[in-house]
Protein backbone atom coordinates (compact mmCIF):
# COMPACT_ATOMS: atom_id res chain seq x y z
CA UNK A 1 0.00 0.00 0.00
CA UNK A 2 2.90 2.51 0.49
CA UNK A 3 3.73 1.70 -2.77
CA UNK A 4 1.04 3.34 -3.98
CA UNK A 5 1.00 5.85 -1.41
CA UNK A 6 3.74 7.36 -2.72
CA UNK A 7 2.96 6.92 -6.43
CA UNK A 8 0.26 9.21 -5.86
CA UNK A 9 2.22 11.72 -4.03
CA UNK A 10 4.63 11.44 -6.25
CA UNK A 11 2.77 12.59 -8.82
CA UNK A 12 0.84 14.83 -6.65
CA UNK A 13 3.88 16.48 -5.52
CA UNK A 14 5.15 17.06 -9.45
CA UNK A 15 1.43 18.69 -9.94
CA UNK A 16 1.45 21.17 -6.93
CA UNK A 17 5.42 21.89 -8.41
CA UNK A 18 3.92 22.38 -11.79
CA UNK A 19 1.42 24.50 -9.74
CA UNK A 20 3.82 27.06 -7.95
CA UNK A 21 5.19 27.54 -11.22
CA UNK A 22 1.62 28.15 -12.56
CA UNK A 23 0.77 30.39 -9.74
CA UNK A 24 3.92 32.28 -9.50
CA UNK A 25 3.54 33.57 -12.66
CA UNK A 26 -0.18 34.01 -12.12
CA UNK A 27 1.23 36.25 -9.18
CA UNK A 28 3.86 38.14 -11.33
CA UNK A 29 1.30 38.72 -14.52
CA UNK A 30 -2.20 39.31 -12.19
CA UNK A 31 -0.91 40.57 -9.06
CA UNK A 32 -3.27 41.28 -6.67
CA UNK A 33 -5.73 43.77 -8.47
CA UNK A 34 -9.06 43.81 -10.10
CA UNK A 35 -8.15 40.61 -12.85
CA UNK A 36 -6.32 38.23 -10.30
CA UNK A 37 -9.47 38.69 -7.64
CA UNK A 38 -12.09 38.14 -10.91
CA UNK A 39 -9.92 35.58 -12.56
CA UNK A 40 -9.83 33.73 -8.93
CA UNK A 41 -13.44 33.75 -8.71
CA UNK A 42 -14.52 32.78 -12.05
CA UNK A 43 -11.58 29.76 -11.26
CA UNK A 44 -13.47 28.83 -7.94
CA UNK A 45 -16.86 28.68 -9.21
CA UNK A 46 -16.67 25.62 -11.48
CA UNK A 47 -13.85 24.17 -8.38
CA UNK A 48 -16.94 24.49 -6.32
CA UNK A 49 -19.20 22.54 -8.06
CA UNK A 50 -16.80 20.10 -8.99
CA UNK A 51 -15.89 19.34 -5.20
CA UNK A 52 -19.40 18.86 -4.96
CA UNK A 53 -20.77 16.56 -7.57
CA UNK A 54 -17.28 15.42 -8.55
CA UNK A 55 -14.30 14.11 -7.03
CA UNK A 56 -16.05 14.57 -3.48
CA UNK A 57 -19.29 12.71 -3.41
CA UNK A 58 -19.03 11.28 -6.53
CA UNK A 59 -15.58 9.02 -4.86
CA UNK A 60 -17.22 8.18 -1.59
CA UNK A 61 -20.18 6.85 -3.20
CA UNK A 62 -18.58 5.33 -6.59
CA UNK A 63 -15.37 3.82 -5.57
CA UNK A 64 -16.91 1.26 -2.49
CA UNK A 65 -19.47 0.33 -4.60
CA UNK A 66 -17.59 -0.14 -7.81
CA UNK A 67 -15.09 -2.31 -5.43
CA UNK A 68 -18.12 -4.42 -3.85
CA UNK A 69 -18.89 -5.45 -7.64
CA UNK A 70 -15.36 -6.07 -8.50
CA UNK A 71 -14.93 -8.17 -5.49
CA UNK A 72 -18.04 -9.67 -5.62
CA UNK A 73 -19.34 -10.17 -9.20
CA UNK A 74 -16.46 -9.93 -11.71
CA UNK A 75 -15.04 -7.41 -13.76
CA UNK A 76 -17.98 -7.71 -16.20
CA UNK A 77 -20.56 -6.09 -14.00
CA UNK A 78 -17.96 -3.50 -12.52
CA UNK A 79 -17.81 -2.15 -16.60
CA UNK A 80 -21.57 -2.65 -16.80
CA UNK A 81 -22.12 -0.57 -13.49
CA UNK A 82 -19.55 1.67 -14.70
CA UNK A 83 -21.34 2.75 -17.69
CA UNK A 84 -24.49 2.78 -16.25
CA UNK A 85 -22.81 6.10 -14.30
CA UNK A 86 -21.03 7.39 -16.93
CA UNK A 87 -24.18 8.24 -18.50
CA UNK A 88 -26.05 9.44 -15.59
CA UNK A 89 -22.79 11.41 -14.94
CA UNK A 90 -22.68 12.99 -18.50
CA UNK A 91 -26.38 13.77 -19.05
CA UNK A 92 -26.54 15.54 -15.66
CA UNK A 93 -23.32 17.39 -16.23
CA UNK A 94 -24.85 18.86 -19.87
CA UNK A 95 -27.88 20.00 -17.77
CA UNK A 96 -26.03 21.62 -14.98
CA UNK A 97 -23.50 23.18 -17.47
CA UNK A 98 -26.25 24.99 -19.83
CA UNK A 99 -27.68 26.21 -16.48
CA UNK A 100 -24.66 28.12 -15.41
CA UNK A 101 -23.62 29.52 -19.31
CA UNK A 102 -27.38 30.91 -19.05
CA UNK A 103 -27.35 32.09 -15.19
CA UNK A 104 -24.01 33.12 -14.93
CA UNK A 105 -24.91 37.08 -13.76
CA UNK A 106 -26.70 35.58 -11.67
CA UNK A 107 -24.41 33.53 -9.73
CA UNK A 108 -21.76 35.68 -10.01
CA UNK A 109 -23.77 38.18 -7.96
CA UNK A 110 -24.99 35.21 -5.42
CA UNK A 111 -21.57 34.07 -4.81
CA UNK A 112 -19.58 37.59 -5.13
CA UNK A 113 -21.56 40.42 -4.12
CA UNK A 114 -19.42 42.37 -3.19
CA UNK A 115 -18.30 42.84 -7.09
CA UNK A 116 -21.43 44.53 -7.91
CA UNK A 117 -20.08 47.79 -6.53
CA UNK A 118 -17.15 47.62 -9.21
CA UNK A 119 -19.71 47.06 -12.89
CA UNK A 120 -16.39 46.58 -14.62
CA UNK A 121 -14.57 43.71 -12.62
CA UNK A 122 -18.41 42.49 -11.90
CA UNK A 123 -18.91 41.79 -15.98
CA UNK A 124 -14.79 40.74 -16.29
CA UNK A 125 -15.83 37.95 -13.63
CA UNK A 126 -19.01 36.70 -15.63
CA UNK A 127 -17.11 36.71 -18.74
CA UNK A 128 -14.63 34.74 -17.03
CA UNK A 129 -16.88 32.58 -15.68
CA UNK A 130 -18.42 30.83 -18.92
CA UNK A 131 -14.52 30.51 -20.23
CA UNK A 132 -13.99 28.44 -17.13
CA UNK A 133 -17.40 26.67 -16.37
CA UNK A 134 -16.59 23.52 -18.86
CA UNK A 135 -13.67 22.61 -16.69
CA UNK A 136 -16.45 21.24 -14.26
CA UNK A 137 -17.90 18.56 -16.79
CA UNK A 138 -14.79 17.68 -17.70
CA UNK A 139 -12.84 16.89 -14.55
CA UNK A 140 -16.34 14.84 -13.20
CA UNK A 141 -15.99 12.32 -15.92
CA UNK A 142 -11.89 12.44 -15.16
CA UNK A 143 -12.95 11.77 -11.71
CA UNK A 144 -15.22 8.95 -12.86
CA UNK A 145 -12.89 7.36 -14.54
CA UNK A 146 -10.29 7.87 -12.16
CA UNK A 147 -12.34 5.72 -9.28
CA UNK A 148 -12.17 3.26 -11.71
CA UNK A 149 -8.54 3.10 -12.14
CA UNK A 150 -7.86 3.19 -7.94
CA UNK A 151 -10.62 0.66 -7.64
CA UNK A 152 -8.30 -1.78 -9.66
CA UNK A 153 -4.85 -0.25 -8.27
CA UNK A 154 -3.98 1.82 -10.88
CA UNK A 155 -3.15 5.45 -9.76
CA UNK A 156 -0.32 6.93 -11.31
CA UNK A 157 -2.18 8.23 -14.58
CA UNK A 158 -5.11 10.07 -12.47
CA UNK A 159 -2.74 11.70 -9.94
CA UNK A 160 -0.11 12.75 -12.89
CA UNK A 161 -3.68 14.62 -14.35
CA UNK A 162 -3.79 17.44 -12.78
CA UNK A 163 0.21 18.54 -14.03
CA UNK A 164 -2.13 19.28 -17.08
CA UNK A 165 -3.97 21.98 -15.58
CA UNK A 166 -1.10 23.59 -14.72
CA UNK A 167 0.70 23.08 -18.15
CA UNK A 168 -2.15 24.75 -20.34
CA UNK A 169 -2.67 27.42 -18.40
CA UNK A 170 1.25 28.00 -18.24
CA UNK A 171 1.29 27.45 -21.78
CA UNK A 172 -1.79 30.14 -22.31
CA UNK A 173 -0.15 32.75 -19.88
CA UNK A 174 3.09 32.35 -22.21
CA UNK A 175 0.51 33.27 -25.11
CA UNK A 176 -1.17 35.83 -23.57
CA UNK A 177 -0.68 38.09 -26.11
CA UNK A 178 -3.30 36.92 -28.04
CA UNK A 179 -6.18 37.36 -26.05
CA UNK A 180 -7.74 40.23 -24.52
CA UNK A 181 -5.72 40.60 -21.25
CA UNK A 182 -4.02 37.58 -19.16
CA UNK A 183 -7.00 36.82 -17.55
CA UNK A 184 -8.47 35.78 -20.50
CA UNK A 185 -5.93 33.93 -20.94
CA UNK A 186 -5.68 32.15 -17.99
CA UNK A 187 -9.43 30.82 -18.10
CA UNK A 188 -8.76 29.94 -21.16
CA UNK A 189 -6.03 27.54 -20.10
CA UNK A 190 -8.60 26.14 -17.20
CA UNK A 191 -11.07 25.04 -20.29
CA UNK A 192 -8.69 23.81 -22.19
CA UNK A 193 -6.82 21.45 -19.37
CA UNK A 194 -10.45 20.06 -18.63
CA UNK A 195 -10.59 18.11 -22.31
CA UNK A 196 -6.57 17.07 -22.04
CA UNK A 197 -7.20 15.54 -18.37
CA UNK A 198 -10.24 13.80 -19.81
CA UNK A 199 -8.76 12.46 -23.18
CA UNK A 200 -5.64 11.51 -21.01
CA UNK A 201 -8.01 9.71 -18.57
CA UNK A 202 -9.18 8.11 -21.42
CA UNK A 203 -6.41 6.43 -23.23
CA UNK A 204 -5.17 5.31 -19.66
CA UNK A 205 -8.69 3.40 -19.18
CA UNK A 206 -8.50 2.44 -22.45
CA UNK A 207 -4.90 0.39 -21.48
CA UNK A 208 -5.68 -0.69 -18.45
CA UNK A 209 -8.94 -2.64 -19.94
CA UNK A 210 -11.55 -0.64 -17.84
CA UNK A 211 -13.27 1.75 -19.99
CA UNK A 212 -16.76 1.32 -19.94
CA UNK A 213 -19.25 2.72 -22.63
CA UNK A 214 -22.15 4.53 -22.33
CA UNK A 215 -25.05 2.13 -20.81
CA UNK A 216 -29.00 2.95 -20.26
CA UNK A 217 -29.19 3.14 -16.60
CA UNK A 218 -30.81 -0.12 -14.70
CA UNK A 219 -32.27 0.05 -11.29
CA UNK A 220 -29.93 -2.67 -10.03
CA UNK A 221 -28.43 -3.43 -6.99
CA UNK A 222 -25.15 -1.42 -7.23
CA UNK A 223 -26.70 1.47 -8.66
CA UNK A 224 -29.45 1.47 -6.08
CA UNK A 225 -26.28 1.70 -3.40
CA UNK A 226 -24.75 4.22 -5.60
CA UNK A 227 -27.50 6.22 -5.02
CA UNK A 228 -28.23 5.71 -1.69
CA UNK A 229 -24.40 6.63 -0.39
CA UNK A 230 -24.04 9.68 -3.06
CA UNK A 231 -27.18 11.90 -1.78
CA UNK A 232 -26.14 12.26 1.58
CA UNK A 233 -22.29 12.77 0.40
CA UNK A 234 -23.68 15.58 -2.40
CA UNK A 235 -24.97 16.90 1.01
CA UNK A 236 -21.58 16.52 2.68
CA UNK A 237 -19.49 18.02 0.01
CA UNK A 238 -22.36 20.96 -0.33
CA UNK A 239 -21.26 21.38 3.28
CA UNK A 240 -17.82 21.51 2.88
CA UNK A 241 -18.51 24.15 -0.23
CA UNK A 242 -20.59 26.14 2.09
CA UNK A 243 -17.68 27.34 3.55
CA UNK A 244 -15.54 28.25 0.94
CA UNK A 245 -18.15 29.73 -0.74
CA UNK A 246 -18.60 31.87 1.99
CA UNK A 247 -15.29 32.58 2.07
CA UNK A 248 -15.76 33.95 -1.44
CA UNK A 249 -18.76 35.81 -0.74
CA UNK A 250 -17.40 37.37 2.28
CA UNK A 251 -14.16 37.98 0.68
CA UNK A 252 -15.95 40.35 -2.16
CA UNK A 253 -16.59 42.30 0.63
CA UNK A 254 -13.28 43.43 1.68
CA UNK A 255 -11.26 45.62 0.27
CA UNK A 256 -9.82 44.66 -4.02
CA UNK A 257 -7.16 41.99 -3.31
CA UNK A 258 -8.62 40.23 -0.16
CA UNK A 259 -9.97 37.56 -2.80
CA UNK A 260 -6.54 36.77 -4.37
CA UNK A 261 -5.07 37.06 -0.53
CA UNK A 262 -6.72 34.09 -0.06
CA UNK A 263 -5.61 32.49 -3.30
CA UNK A 264 -2.18 32.88 -2.76
CA UNK A 265 -1.97 31.42 1.03
CA UNK A 266 -4.53 28.67 -0.13
CA UNK A 267 -2.18 27.89 -3.39
CA UNK A 268 1.03 27.14 -0.48
CA UNK A 269 -1.47 25.76 2.12
CA UNK A 270 -2.89 23.21 -0.18
CA UNK A 271 0.84 21.66 -1.31
CA UNK A 272 0.87 19.42 2.17
CA UNK A 273 -3.00 18.72 1.60
CA UNK A 274 -2.53 17.25 -1.63
CA UNK A 275 0.50 15.90 -1.80
CA UNK A 276 0.02 14.18 1.61
CA UNK A 277 -3.79 14.02 2.93
CA UNK A 278 -5.43 13.64 -0.15
CA UNK A 279 -3.42 11.36 -1.61
CA UNK A 280 -3.38 8.84 1.50
CA UNK A 281 -7.78 9.11 0.95
CA UNK A 282 -7.15 8.34 -2.39
CA UNK A 283 -5.13 5.18 -1.62
CA UNK A 284 -6.93 3.99 2.04
CA UNK A 285 -10.50 4.29 0.37
CA UNK A 286 -10.52 1.32 -1.87
CA UNK A 287 -8.01 -0.47 0.68
CA UNK A 288 -9.82 -0.22 3.35
CA UNK A 289 -12.87 -0.86 0.89
CA UNK A 290 -11.77 -3.96 -0.59
CA UNK A 291 -10.40 -5.49 2.63
CA UNK A 292 -14.60 -5.24 4.13
CA UNK A 293 -15.88 -6.53 0.98
CA UNK A 294 -13.31 -9.52 1.82
CA UNK A 295 -14.13 -9.58 5.41
CA UNK A 296 -10.98 -8.95 6.90
CA UNK A 297 -11.33 -5.72 8.98
CA UNK A 298 -8.35 -6.36 11.11
CA UNK A 299 -6.07 -5.62 7.98
CA UNK A 300 -8.29 -2.84 7.32
CA UNK A 301 -7.62 -0.94 10.33
CA UNK A 302 -4.14 -2.21 10.17
CA UNK A 303 -4.26 -0.05 6.67
CA UNK A 304 -5.35 2.93 8.53
CA UNK A 305 -3.30 3.30 11.22
CA UNK A 306 -0.11 2.52 8.73
CA UNK A 307 -1.71 5.64 6.37
CA UNK A 308 -2.24 7.80 9.19
CA UNK A 309 0.97 7.53 10.79
CA UNK A 310 2.50 8.14 7.96
CA UNK A 311 -0.11 10.98 7.16
CA UNK A 312 1.13 12.83 10.51
CA UNK A 313 4.88 12.33 10.13
CA UNK A 314 4.79 14.11 6.64
CA UNK A 315 2.41 16.75 7.30
CA UNK A 316 3.97 18.23 10.41
CA UNK A 317 6.68 19.92 9.59
CA UNK A 318 4.54 21.97 6.65
CA UNK A 319 2.10 22.64 9.91
CA UNK A 320 5.25 24.23 11.97
CA UNK A 321 6.19 26.08 8.87
CA UNK A 322 3.16 27.32 7.80
CA UNK A 323 2.62 29.18 11.49
CA UNK A 324 6.18 30.06 12.13
CA UNK A 325 7.71 31.90 8.86
CA UNK A 326 4.72 32.67 6.54
CA UNK A 327 5.72 35.57 5.96
CA UNK A 328 9.53 34.43 4.53
CA UNK A 329 7.55 31.79 2.97
CA UNK A 330 5.14 33.61 0.81
CA UNK A 331 8.38 36.36 -0.40
CA UNK A 332 10.21 33.97 -1.27
CA UNK A 333 7.75 32.10 -3.59
CA UNK A 334 5.78 34.83 -5.18
CA UNK A 335 7.63 37.79 -4.36
CA UNK A 336 8.19 39.37 -8.12
CA UNK A 337 6.56 41.30 -10.73
CA UNK A 338 2.62 42.54 -9.99
CA UNK A 339 3.19 41.14 -6.69
CA UNK A 340 4.04 43.64 -3.76
CA UNK A 341 5.47 43.03 -0.25
CA UNK A 342 2.50 44.42 0.39
CA UNK A 343 0.66 41.51 -1.34
CA UNK A 344 2.66 39.02 0.25
CA UNK A 345 2.82 40.47 3.96
CA UNK A 346 -1.16 39.96 3.18
CA UNK A 347 -1.27 36.96 2.21
CA UNK A 348 1.17 35.38 5.07
CA UNK A 349 -1.43 36.42 7.45
CA UNK A 350 -4.01 34.43 5.88
CA UNK A 351 -1.55 31.19 5.67
CA UNK A 352 -0.24 31.89 9.44
CA UNK A 353 -4.59 31.30 10.37
CA UNK A 354 -4.67 28.39 8.03
CA UNK A 355 -1.65 26.71 9.01
CA UNK A 356 -3.80 26.02 12.71
CA UNK A 357 -5.97 23.62 10.90
CA UNK A 358 -3.43 22.26 8.69
CA UNK A 359 -3.20 18.52 10.94
CA UNK A 360 -6.69 18.06 10.98
CA UNK A 361 -7.21 18.56 7.45
CA UNK A 362 -4.79 15.89 5.97
CA UNK A 363 -6.20 13.50 8.69
CA UNK A 364 -9.76 14.44 7.60
CA UNK A 365 -9.76 11.86 4.33
CA UNK A 366 -8.67 9.20 6.57
CA UNK A 367 -11.02 9.39 9.12
CA UNK A 368 -13.55 9.78 6.74
CA UNK A 369 -12.48 6.46 5.16
CA UNK A 370 -13.70 4.40 8.40
CA UNK A 371 -17.61 5.41 7.49
CA UNK A 372 -17.26 5.34 3.48
CA UNK A 373 -15.49 2.49 2.90
CA UNK A 374 -18.67 0.27 4.19
CA UNK A 375 -21.20 2.62 2.31
CA UNK A 376 -21.95 5.04 5.22
CA UNK A 377 -21.65 8.51 3.83
CA UNK A 378 -24.77 9.73 6.16
CA UNK A 379 -22.56 10.00 8.99
CA UNK A 380 -19.64 12.11 7.65
CA UNK A 381 -22.33 14.03 6.14
CA UNK A 382 -23.96 15.14 9.31
CA UNK A 383 -20.51 15.47 11.31
CA UNK A 384 -19.43 17.73 8.23
CA UNK A 385 -22.73 20.07 8.18
CA UNK A 386 -22.48 20.68 12.12
CA UNK A 387 -19.06 21.51 11.61
CA UNK A 388 -19.52 23.44 8.52
CA UNK A 389 -22.50 25.56 10.55
CA UNK A 390 -19.82 26.37 13.13
CA UNK A 391 -17.16 27.35 10.44
CA UNK A 392 -19.27 29.77 8.75
CA UNK A 393 -20.83 31.54 11.55
CA UNK A 394 -17.29 32.13 12.74
CA UNK A 395 -16.41 33.55 9.85
CA UNK A 396 -19.18 35.82 10.31
CA UNK A 397 -17.98 36.79 13.48
CA UNK A 398 -14.30 37.51 12.40
CA UNK A 399 -14.59 38.71 9.10
CA UNK A 400 -14.78 42.17 10.57
CA UNK A 401 -12.47 42.49 13.03
CA UNK A 402 -9.77 40.39 11.09
CA UNK A 403 -10.11 40.44 7.37
CA UNK A 404 -9.23 37.65 5.58
CA UNK A 405 -7.03 36.08 8.22
CA UNK A 406 -10.42 35.57 10.26
CA UNK A 407 -11.82 33.71 7.67
CA UNK A 408 -8.69 31.18 7.38
CA UNK A 409 -9.20 31.06 11.21
CA UNK A 410 -12.52 30.33 10.59
CA UNK A 411 -12.03 27.32 8.23
CA UNK A 412 -9.04 25.65 10.85
CA UNK A 413 -11.71 25.73 13.70
CA UNK A 414 -13.70 23.70 12.01
CA UNK A 415 -11.24 21.41 10.08
CA UNK A 416 -10.43 20.66 13.84
CA UNK A 417 -14.07 20.33 14.68
CA UNK A 418 -14.68 18.02 11.78
CA UNK A 419 -12.26 15.52 12.73
CA UNK A 420 -12.44 15.44 16.50
CA UNK A 421 -15.66 14.13 15.78
CA UNK A 422 -15.26 11.68 13.09
CA UNK A 423 -12.81 10.27 15.22
CA UNK A 424 -14.84 9.74 18.33
CA UNK A 425 -18.15 8.39 16.44
CA UNK A 426 -15.73 5.96 14.16
CA UNK A 427 -14.09 4.41 17.54
CA UNK A 428 -17.04 4.21 19.57
CA UNK A 429 -19.06 1.99 16.74
CA UNK A 430 -15.63 0.35 16.28
CA UNK A 431 -15.33 1.55 12.68
CA UNK A 432 -11.72 2.91 13.46
CA UNK A 433 -8.97 0.87 16.14
CA UNK A 434 -6.24 3.69 16.77
CA UNK A 435 -3.02 0.73 18.36
CA UNK A 436 0.11 1.65 20.33
CA UNK A 437 2.16 1.61 17.26
CA UNK A 438 -0.21 4.88 15.86
CA UNK A 439 0.34 6.42 19.39
CA UNK A 440 4.48 6.18 19.36
CA UNK A 441 4.79 7.41 16.08
CA UNK A 442 2.47 10.28 17.08
CA UNK A 443 4.51 11.01 20.28
CA UNK A 444 7.93 10.93 18.15
CA UNK A 445 6.04 13.35 15.27
CA UNK A 446 5.33 16.03 18.54
CA UNK A 447 8.90 15.65 19.84
CA UNK A 448 10.59 16.64 16.02
CA UNK A 449 7.94 19.22 15.21
CA UNK A 450 9.41 20.99 18.83
CA UNK A 451 12.68 20.98 17.41
CA UNK A 452 11.68 21.93 14.31
CA UNK A 453 9.91 24.75 15.84
CA UNK A 454 12.46 25.99 18.22
CA UNK A 455 14.70 26.11 15.21
CA UNK A 456 12.41 28.38 13.27
CA UNK A 457 11.95 31.04 15.71
CA UNK A 458 15.73 31.07 17.00
CA UNK A 459 17.69 30.31 13.83
CA UNK A 460 15.90 32.36 11.35
CA UNK A 461 18.69 34.08 9.85
CA UNK A 462 20.71 31.03 8.69
CA UNK A 463 19.31 31.63 5.59
CA UNK A 464 19.92 35.18 5.41
CA UNK A 465 23.66 35.01 6.32
CA UNK A 466 24.45 32.35 3.29
CA UNK A 467 22.64 34.22 0.65
CA UNK A 468 23.39 37.63 1.76
CA UNK A 469 25.07 39.45 -1.17
CA UNK A 470 23.86 36.61 -4.20
CA UNK A 471 22.02 39.56 -5.92
CA UNK A 472 18.57 39.01 -7.75
CA UNK A 473 17.99 35.28 -6.20
CA UNK A 474 18.71 36.20 -2.56
CA UNK A 475 14.79 35.65 -1.12
CA UNK A 476 14.80 32.65 -2.81
CA UNK A 477 17.99 31.24 -1.89
CA UNK A 478 17.64 32.07 1.73
CA UNK A 479 14.46 30.46 2.07
CA UNK A 480 15.71 26.91 0.24
CA UNK A 481 18.61 27.18 2.63
CA UNK A 482 16.45 27.30 5.57
CA UNK A 483 13.84 25.14 4.06
CA UNK A 484 17.04 22.50 3.45
CA UNK A 485 18.41 23.10 7.49
CA UNK A 486 14.59 22.60 8.76
CA UNK A 487 14.25 19.21 7.05
CA UNK A 488 17.50 18.30 8.00
CA UNK A 489 17.06 18.67 11.61
CA UNK A 490 13.15 17.60 11.41
CA UNK A 491 13.98 14.19 9.54
CA UNK A 492 17.04 13.23 12.09
CA UNK A 493 14.84 14.11 14.66
CA UNK A 494 12.19 12.16 13.85
CA UNK A 495 14.60 9.00 13.59
CA UNK A 496 16.24 9.54 16.70
CA UNK A 497 12.48 10.08 18.48
CA UNK A 498 11.02 6.74 16.49
CA UNK A 499 13.98 4.50 17.53
CA UNK A 500 13.57 6.15 21.27
CA UNK A 501 9.61 5.33 21.35
CA UNK A 502 10.12 1.68 19.37
CA UNK A 503 8.36 2.23 16.42
CA UNK A 504 9.08 2.63 12.52
CA UNK A 505 6.73 4.47 9.90
CA UNK A 506 7.62 1.69 7.78
CA UNK A 507 5.88 -1.46 9.41
CA UNK A 508 3.34 -0.54 11.91
CA UNK A 509 2.11 -3.52 14.48
CA UNK A 510 -0.59 -5.19 12.46
CA UNK A 511 -3.88 -4.77 14.30
CA UNK A 512 -4.62 -8.37 16.74
CA UNK A 513 -5.59 -11.00 14.44
CA UNK A 514 -4.55 -9.23 11.05
CA UNK A 515 -2.72 -12.13 8.71
CA UNK A 516 0.50 -11.57 7.98
CA UNK A 517 1.71 -8.72 5.34
CA UNK A 518 2.65 -11.82 2.67
CA UNK A 519 -0.90 -13.30 2.90
CA UNK A 520 -2.99 -10.35 3.07
CA UNK A 521 -1.18 -9.65 -0.08
CA UNK A 522 0.10 -5.85 0.56
CA UNK A 523 2.82 -4.56 -1.12
CA UNK A 524 5.76 -3.53 0.72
Amino acid sequence: MYRSLFSVAGFTLLSRVTGFLRDILLGAVLGAGMLADAFYVAFRLPNHFRAIFGEGAFNAAYVPAYARTLTREGAGAAKSFSGQILTLLLGSQIILLALAWLFTPQIVSLLAPGFEADPAKFALTVSLTRITFPYLLFVTLVTLLSGTLNAHRKFAAAAFAPVLLNLAMIACLAAAFVFPDAAYAAASGVALAGALELAWLIGAARRAGVLAGFQRPRAGAGVKQFFTALVPAVIGSAGVQIALFADTIIASLLPTGSVSAIYYADRIYQLPIGVIGIAAGTVLLPEMSRRFAAEEPAAAFNAQNRTMALTLALAAPFFVAFVTIAGPLMRGVFLRGQFTPEAASASASVLGAYGIGLLAIVLIRSAVASFQSQGDTRTPMLISLFAIAVNVALKIALYQPLGAPGLALATAAGAWLNFALLTFFAIRRGLMKPDAALMRTGAAVAIAAAALAAFALLGGDIGNRVATGVGIFETEISLAVFAAAGAALYGITLLLALKLLGARLTRLKAAPGAPPASARGDMP
